[in-house]
């Protein structure tokens, strides 16, 4: 009996690799965009703790939307499988205008444990915008990401 307890406290005491971290940060353009996440070992690497933002500097859109933060209840995709890492943020606007900000990713493994590279494509919609007539931005580049 004595074995198995010492046994069993020694397979506690061995460090687990349970978590570990997710990260992405796009390669310029005129959008900034950054997450930083827990994330889980196993089947789809569930994420915890997630927290992304999103930067533009254009005057067609609104104010709250051109910085606007993210967190997990605007991660309504995800999925990593194999060498793909791809994930979908969305926020709407907390007023009686229409207004979402909606980012893509889709990405591939680099070839190493870490690294993915792939590309982004960001969606602002503002039903009043600054013209008072709605508008529409959307651009698309370059993003890399790395799990942990």
């Amino acid at each position: 009996m004595r074995f198995v307890i010492l046994a069993a406290a020694v397979a506690t005491a061995a460090p687990a690799h349970a978590s570990g971290g997710l990260w992405c940060d796009n390669v310029g353009g005129p959008v900034k965009i950054s997450i930083q996440s827990g994330v889980t070992r196993g089947m789809g690497f569930p994420v915890f703790d997630f927290r992304a933002s999103s930067e533009i500097e254009d005057a067609t859109i609104g104010e709250d939307l051109r910085k606007i933060a993210f967190d997990g209840a605007h991660l309504p995709q995800y999925w990593s499988y194999g060498e793909d890492l791809n994930m979908v943020l969305y926020r709407e606007r907390d007023t009686e205008i229409f207004g979402s900000v909606e980012i893509t990713i889709l990405t591939k493994a680099a070839g190493d444990d870490i690294a993915y590279n792939g590309t982004y494509t960001y969606t602002a919609h503002d039903g009043g915008g600054n013209n008072g007539q709605g508008s529409t931005v959307t651009h698309t580049g370059k993003i890399s990401c790395g799990v942990e």
